[in-house]
């Protein structure tokens, strides 16, 4: 079973446990330096986002959770907020959900890096490359591969990430699979900061449309969401959110065991 990993160059985090999942209450400003410092220290991190849905996964998947025992895992969305009031009497400091920090992190970054960036389907990380560089000139960006190889691919895939070495890969292959796979192949050999983020080539590409700004503000873009895809999310929100709230409920009143 992987421990908590906690590399030296973190410092003092205030850790908010939810369902069993140690996240990082930490500020915008803060987290964008926090992995700013790591990325020019090399400090080996993998890096993760827990929202409700990720973290119902993770209290009814043991390998899942497991997994992210490895990963410096940040606060994104409404959902742990609520449960963060529910558990410990506050919200997480800032909501750093993964479609918006990483471009922010990666802007902030006057220090040139490597990126690479590995998921989604052909065209749509293609879009993201080039959105990405457009945004970040100080940065090279790599396409290494789409998300969609089979494990007769991974030698190869692998071998080529070692030799790029990049400062930053951005993981977009969905939850559990992308912090699964990073969990069992990506380790200092292959880059600084394996970073798993979801949806976000899909949304940098364009193919996903992002909720309107005020929509974002009211923290309603999980609505926005399930409404252009209801078939693929309604189970997830509907259906998902309530289990997610019991279950925090369950942890609050101490009959929701996970380990330690």
């Amino acid at each position: 079973m992987n421990q908590h990993i906690t590399p030296a160059g973190l410092g003092r985090i205030d850790w908010k446990p939810v369902l069993g999942v140690r996240v990082a209450s930490v500020g915008w400003k803060e987290a964008i330096a926090l992995l700013g410092r790591l990325a020019q220290e090399r400090r080996f991190t993998r890096v993760s986002f827990l929202n409700a849905h990720t973290a119902n996964l993770a209290a009814s998947d043991p390998d899942f959770a497991d997994a992210l025992r490895s990963f410096l895992v940040l606060p994104d969305g409404v959902g742990v907020d609520l449960a963060a009031r529910i558990l410990y009497g506050a919200p997480f400091a800032a909501n750093l959900n993964g479609t918006d920090f990483v471009p922010a992190f990666l802007q902030a970054q006057g220090m040139p890096m490597t990126v690479g960036l590995i998921g989604a389907k052909g065209r749509n990380v293609e879009r993201a490359v080039e959105r990405f560089a457009s945004m970040c000139p100080q940065h090279r960006f790599i396409l290494i591969n789409d998300g969609y190889f089979s494990a007769a691919d991974e030698p190869r895939i692998l071998e080529r990430i070692r030799l790029i070495r990049p400062d930053v890969l951005l993981v977009a292959m969905g939850v559990p699979r992308q912090e699964l796979w990073i969990s069992r192949h990506i380790d200092e050999r292959h880059c600084t900061l394996p970073i798993a983020v979801g949806a976000l080539f899909d949304f940098m590409s364009g193919a996903v449309p992002r909720a309107p700004a005020l929509v974002r503000t009211l923290r309603l873009e999980w609505v926005f969401r399930m409404m252009m895809e209801p078939m693929r999310l309604w189970r997830r929100y509907i259906l998902g959110n309530p289990v997610f709230i019991a279950r925090v409920v369950r942890q609050k009143l101490g009959l929701e065991r996970h380990p330690a």
